[in-house]
């Protein structure tokens, strides 16, 4: 152990390990002593520092050799695989929704949804009918990868124009959609819920709520079973079981 000799007064460097170890009585001694001779006081600085620098090397060198974790961010962009092709769907629809009406009317039809952007986006074309006539709608679904979310854009072939988009993701094989729109004059929430019955059917609900989502009142169920896949999703989907995905006809 090296021992400095400086103007009198003994200053002894301890290594890491030793300065730990140093008595606070030994180092409020030195210390006073030093400062009676401010060349000493340097060198206690100059040791002090040098090691702080040592510890935080070692802290460094320690942290580069912890094992590092895998991102658990998730990645949703192909979580509508699995519905890309076409479907036969069975649409039940509420006449007067937030009426206090329990009267329900039914609808056959197909669903056939393409991919676009390679899984990034993808459209839905809807075409039902029943006794109180035909409906067409139209679903756009596009993914941000910064809020690793989706915005579901709904139309009908009456209006011709988009709905504000509902945004929600998926978790645990359930998707959720929210929006705020207009409804008979009214500001109201609108919730689109996804679920999985099985690898070729899938039930999709749409609820509305007119008090802040304390509420809500079912008035879109469609139940969708497939008829036809794109080449090779079939294929995919059974390489991938734990995808899961949902639609956006609102």
């Amino acid at each position: 152990m090296l021992t400095i000799q400086l103007l009198g007064v003994r200053v002894t460097p301890h290594p890491v390990a030793g300065a730990r170890r140093a008595s606070r009585t030994q180092c409020e001694a030195q210390m006073i002593d030093a400062a009676k001779h401010p060349r000493t006081w340097i060198l206690l600085v100059f040791l002090l520092l040098q090691e702080l620098l040592v510890l935080s090397q070692s802290e460094s060198e320690r942290a580069e050799t912890r094992p590092r974790q895998p991102s658990s961010e998730r990645n949703g962009q192909h979580e509508f695989d699995f519905e890309i092709g076409t479907w036969k769907t069975h649409l039940s629809r509420r006449l007067q929704p937030l009426s206090g009406s329990s009267t329900w009317v039914e609808y056959e039809g197909t669903s056939v949804v393409r991919k676009v952007w390679g899984g990034r986006a993808n459209l839905l074309e809807l075409d039902v009918s029943g006794p109180a006539g035909r409906i067409e709608t139209l679903s756009l679904r596009l993914y941000n990868p910064e809020s690793r979310q989706w915005s579901l854009h709904f139309a009908n072939s009456r209006t011709g124009a988009l709905s504000t988009p509902a945004i929600g993701e998926f978790r645990n094989g359930r998707g959720e959609f929210l929006s705020q729109e207009t409804f008979n004059g009214r500001s109201i929430l609108v919730r689109f819920v996804i679920t999985r019955i099985s690898d070729d059917s899938w039930r999709f609900e749409q609820s509305f709520s007119d008090d802040g989502g304390r509420t809500w009142e079912s008035n879109w169920i469609a139940v969708d079973e497939r008829i036809d896949a794109e080449p090779g999703d079939r294929a995919r989907r059974s390489e991938d079981p734990s995808q899961n995905a949902g639609r956006g006809d609102s």
